[in-house]
């Protein structure tokens, strides 16, 4: 082969139509992503991009819509614990997880009811 895969630039998750207000108020106000404009062209089709960092996630509108329980983004943090007390202090509930060794991570569920897996390598 003469290409090669760099990174992935975005994870895609689904929401019901009209649930960009609930999205930036978890994405922006409670993850501290930061809202992206989305081009013109792409505009009517509802939704709305974040981005913290190197990580991109955009928010599609899907109707029926069914979250992802399963499937997921992870996301990798530096200072872990900081993340967790944060999401403590503005009320996100997330679910540890100790089954993948040499990782300290934790699952968390967006307000549509989508899977989030956050990890920090421990040894990195």
């Amino acid at each position: 082969m003469t290409f090669t895969y760099e990174v992935i630039d975005h994870v895609q998750i689904a929401a019901p139509v009209g649930g960009e207000d609930k999205a930036r108020e978890y994405y922006h106000e409670k993850l501290g992503f930061e809202e992206v404009e989305k081009p013109d062209l792409l505009k009517k089709n509802g939704g709305v991009w974040f981005q913290a960092g190197s990580v991109h996630i955009h928010i599609g509108l899907e109707d029926p819509f069914t979250p992802a329980e399963k499937a997921h983004p992870a996301i990798r943090v530096k200072d872990i614990g900081a993340l967790k007390r944060h999401l403590d202090e503005v009320g996100v509930e997330y679910l540890a997880d100790d089954r993948l060794p040499g990782a300290d991570r934790f699952y968390a569920a967006d307000p549509f009811g989508n899977r989030i897996e956050f990890l920090e390598w421990i040894n990195e």
